[in-house]
């Protein structure tokens, strides 16, 4: 098990990042359809909770072969997903990853929302005060990102708002600028196969990094995107672009599952 804690800073408001959140990764899950991979909704439903209270609950699939390292493609199937379900009681959110051919493979995320800089060390003080972690800071303008996704139209250094005034941030904004909040992310990966642990563990935490990094630059540079959206409008935002998205998925993969099954029926 590899224990990291995430702290990412956005020139938002927690209530401003609620909608823009939400936004983005129907966006972005819509926009990463058109390259062979993609995010098909399952479920998407409100859920009540006895301790937490009224959220939403959603189950995803995810679908990312082509994501994995050549070691990993060589040892999973052509149609490969990850089972993604989320329990958003904002400001307080839990998401679990698993899949099943990879039945000792999981990631479990909490999340926290606060109108301050990452400065909150016992923010999950009842969830983990006694568990050593690794806290890593993510900053949205300055942390390098893998060239293949860097865009200069969702660079915050580049990018300023038109609805907003915000953007184009320099080195060091995170001690000055407003409004400013900070999501906090406890992740744990649990690959618990003899040999292959550490190395699987570790290469899942820089993959969360880099989606971190990259989702909430984009939330950021598409704020004026969404900045005048209500609840319900993002609400149905988001459900149009997941029915666009899962056609868009369900297609691309039951044309895979026909391929295989015609190549297993001729070689037979």
């Amino acid at each position: 098990m590899l224990l990291k804690e995430y702290r990412i800073c956005m020139p938002l408001t927690v209530d401003e990042y609620k909608i823009g959140q939400l936004y983005m990764i129907s966006k972005h899950s819509h926009e990463q359809s058109d390259r062979g991979e993609g995010v098909e909704v399952v479920q998407n439903e409100p859920f009540e909770d006895p301790h937490h209270g009224n959220g939403q609950f959603t189950e995803k699939r995810v679908y990312l072969n082509s994501k994995l390292p050549s070691w990993a493609r060589a040892v999973v199937p052509k149609i490969f997903y990850v089972t993604e379900k989320a329990w958003n009681y904002y400001p307080y959110t839990i998401t679990e990853y698993t899949c099943s051919f990879l039945p000792k493979f999981s990631i479990h995320i909490e999340t926290k929302y606060e109108d301050k800089e990452a400065s909150n060390d016992r923010i999950f003080d009842n969830e983990a005060k006694d568990l050593e972690r690794e806290v890593c800071f993510i900053d949205i303008a300055c942390d390098e990102i893998p060239e293949r996704y860097y865009k200069e139209s969702e660079d915050p250094k580049h990018f300023k708002s038109e609805k907003t005034g915000r953007g184009q941030l320099r080195e060091g904004w995170r001690d000055s600028h407003q409004p400013i909040m900070c999501s906090y992310k406890l992740v744990t990966v649990k690959f618990e196969v003899w040999g292959l642990q550490t190395r699987v563990e570790q290469f899942v935490h820089k993959v969360v990094r880099d989606i971190l990094l990259i989702g909430h630059r984009q939330a950021f540079a598409w704020v004026d995107e969404w900045y005048d959206m209500t609840m319900d409008d993002v609400r149905e935002y988001e459900k149009n672009m997941h029915e666009q998205t899962n056609i868009k998925v369900c297609n691309q993969h039951s044309s895979t599952v026909d391929d295989i099954e015609s190549h297993a029926q001729t070689s037979t």
